[in-house]
């Protein structure tokens, strides 16, 4: 009998984990070598875990909502369809709930010999996963604890997160020093979540649950505003040549390189440029230190069919040329929409633009992606009058002008230098090279 393991594969710089959103076969299904037999999501990216040969799925060591580590057994696979030694199944499954269990929690008490199992469901319905169930046991935490402990997964699963939160807030409130001379009890109050209302009779309402990408949109754009100080500037841009000269080209481009030639990859060049004059941009915020990125990669906020939005990457735009820059934007932006991108393709961005007037809004005022410190938002293109300076005297004439805002975190970026990058944004694009030959 032939037994292929199969381990949760490395999916990208700083992804550890995953959630398994959905088990597409069974234990004794049948599978063919590159069959899919499961679904995972990480706040990245979703994707799926191949079969690595033709076989029978023997064991299945994760269930939906579990979070295995990078390098965890999550199932095996044979050949001839003999079953798998229970005793040894189990031995791996507890291997890998130890395995991803933080080493700190590897030495903690020996649970009682009478303590009660941990339960899998709290009463208020939410699930607890063996890894989650692993942590309770080795820190003594009993179920009634468990069911204080608000779950921040999908469908109020608890995760490990959540745990190891619970578990750093009992830990200091155990050492905490009185603040006055009697006795007190520390009372744990859990994370507290967005009010909810739960209240609705007699109103007209419906009841949409958020999906798990939405929920991490929420978290990230919410956690951007508590870590950075915003400030956003605006500024007004002649794009009339750029205009006219995209409509000139855009067809014998489409027939010479078969893209389509839109504005996004003349904004990211434009970025690309204002950075190296202003590499202070281009950098991130760690504690007390600045890290400046020698590299420019710009992520380039995009609308999923569904409504979500999702940030594809730009790595080393600094390098390429229009074209170069063409050919990327209109690849990661097809893939993105098809749900095709990699891990490592929605991550590493340096700094963000995101394209308000591909909706129609003339401007507005991004959140940061963190850990950078700038995004610049782009607003729709809209004839205007505008006051024309040439050496006979000024005059009134209908100009292509676009709004562009740069939100930065004032913590590191002040009002000169966002100022002064915006301006230069705006400069290049206002010089763009009409005469170029693509």
């Amino acid at each position: 009998m032939a037994k292929y393991e199969i381990f949760l594969p490395a999916m990208g710089e700083g992804i550890i984990e995953a959630t398994i959103t959905k088990l597409l076969k069974n234990e004794g299904d049948s599978v063919e070598e590159e069959d899919s037999i499961m679904e995972i999501a990480t706040d990245k990216v979703d994707s799926e875990i191949p079969a690595p040969a033709n076989g029978v799925i023997a064991k299945l060591l994760f269930e939906e909502g579990d979070v295995p580590k990078v390098g965890d057994l999550i199932a095996i696979i044979t050949t001839d369809g003999e079953a798998i030694d229970e005793t040894s199944t189990e031995t791996k499954v507890e291997e890998v709930e130890t395995k991803s269990v933080t080493p700190d929690l590897t030495i903690a008490k020996e649970t009682p010999k009478e303590a009660e199992p941990v339960m899998a469901k709290t009463e208020n319905g939410n699930f607890v996963s063996p890894l989650v169930r692993t942590i309770a046991k080795a820190e003594n935490i009993t179920n009634e604890e468990l069911n204080s402990i608000l779950g921040s997964g999908e469908g109020k699963r608890i995760t490990k997160k959540d745990i190891l939160h619970y578990i750093e807030n009992r830990k200091t409130a155990k050492i905490a020093e009185p603040v006055v001379a009697q006795e007190t009890t520390p009372v744990i109050m859990p994370k507290a979540d967005t009010p909810t209302h739960n209240s609705y009779t007699g109103q007209n309402v419906e009841i949409i649950e958020m999906d798990r990408m939405r929920k991490l949109i929420s978290q990230h754009m919410t956690n951007s505003l508590q870590v950075s100080a915003h400030v956003t500037s605006f500024i007004d841009v002649d794009v009339t040549p750029i205009v006219q000269w995209r409509d000139k080209v855009k067809n014998d481009f489409l027939k010479k390189h078969n893209q389509k030639l839109t504005y996004t990859p003349i904004f990211v060049e434009a970025v690309s440029k204002a950075i190296q004059d202003f590499p202070l941009i281009n950098v991130s915020v760690d504690g007390d230190k600045i890290i400046k990125k020698n590299f420019v990669n710009v992520g380039m906020a995009t609308a999923l069919p569904n409504g979500n939005l999702i940030v594809p990457v730009i790595k080393d735009a600094d390098e390429k040329n229009l074209i170069g820059l063409t050919k990327s934007v209109n690849d990661l932006a097809n893939r993105a929409r098809a749900n095709q991108l990699k891990p490592d393709e929605i991550q590493g961005s340096t700094f963000t633009i995101t394209n308000l007037g591909a909706f129609g809004s003339t401007t507005g005022t991004p959140i940061i992606n963190q850990p950078e410190v700038a995004i610049l938002a782009v607003g729709a293109i809209k004839k205007k009058p505008a006051v024309i300076e040439t050496p006979q005297g000024d005059t009134i004439g209908i100009r292509h002008i676009m709004v562009m805002s740069l939100s930065y975190d004032h913590r590191v970026v002040d009002g000169g230098l966002g100022g002064m990058f915006l301006k230069r944004v705006a400069e290049n694009l206002e010089n763009f090279d009409t005469t170029q030959l693509l």
